[in-house]
């Protein structure tokens, strides 16, 4: 099912030709760029999308905030909304935008709201700690 928002922009309902489900993550998950912890969290979540790999979410407030810097990069989903996205300067230029949120996600993903992802290339590791 599509429909078109007031912004003009095309709105997809997932549905059994595009799934996505969001489940809780199992353990502890930890994200490091340069010997440094960005995030941990035991309440990450699991984003599975029909043609791509799973995605881990971790909530914004369990992660280094301080270690993020914000960019005017943003990128659109019609599943999901606008994202936007942080560079982590530590990790230098493979860091770049390798951080995305969604800060208003469509309400068929709304459990990621609040929520970091990290390109797994782009960080030294995204790792599940027991």
């Amino acid at each position: 099912m599509n429909n078109t928002s007031s912004k003009g922009k095309e709105i997809k309902i997932p549905g059994h030709d595009h799934p996505i489900t969001i489940s809780p993550a199992e353990g502890k998950l930890r994200v490091t760029v340069a010997r440094r912890i960005v995030a941990e969290s035991t309440q990450a979540l699991r984003l599975e999308e029909k043609g791509y790999p799973p995605v881990y979410y971790l909530p914004r407030s369990d992660g280094d905030m301080s270690l993020l810097e914000r960019t005017t990069h943003y990128t659109y989903c019609p599943y999901k909304g606008d994202c936007t996205y942080y560079s982590i300067p530590i990790g230098g230029a493979k860091s770049e935008y390798d951080v995305w949120n969604y800060e208003k996600p469509y309400e068929a993903v709304a459990d990621i709201k609040e929520y970091l992802a990290f390109y797994p290339a782009w960080v030294d590791a995204i790792e599940v700690i027991s």
